[in-house]
């Protein structure tokens, strides 16, 4: 996969549903975060949600932990 693909599919949005099923989650759980504060990062276009694959997988990155005393 060339650099531009991966730029491209890395900015491609996927709706909550999506991004949901994405990160393995029930949509209801990234709905609360958004309410609350906390998740990952999202885009509103008007009252569309949207997440961005490339805040999905940062998310991801930045949830791992070597071990259950990390914070």
């Amino acid at each position: 996969m060339s650099n531009e693909t991966t730029k491209q599919t890395a900015n491609q949005f996927l709706n909550r549903s999506q991004a949901a099923e994405f990160l393995s989650l029930q949509k209801s759980t990234l709905e609360a975060w958004a309410i609350r504060g906390g998740g990952p990062a999202f885009v509103k276009f008007g009252r569309a949600v949207r997440y961005r694959i490339s805040d999905l997988e940062n998310y991801i990155k930045n949830q791992t932990r070597q071990n259950t005393i990390e914070a």
